[in-house]
C-alpha cells in the first residue's frame, strides 16, 4: 500500500463502492452519506 501525501487541511475525494457518489472531505468518512456503503480514497489507485 502506498502512502498518500496530503496537507493536514486538504480536502480529499472519496468514492462510494456501492453507488459511485463522490464525497469531498478532510477526514475519511466511515461510510457513504447517500447509501451507507464503503468508500475509498480516489487518490490511491486500485490494484
Amino acid at each position: 500500500m502506498r502512502d498518500v501525501n496530503s496537507e493536514p487541511d486538504e480536502k480529499t475525494p472519496y468514492e462510494c463502492f456501492e453507488c459511485g457518489s463522490i464525497i469531498i472531505a478532510e477526514d475519511r468518512p466511515a461510510q457513504c452519506p447517500d447509501c451507507g456503503g464503503p468508500v475509498r480514497n480516489r487518490r490511491i489507485p486500485l490494484e
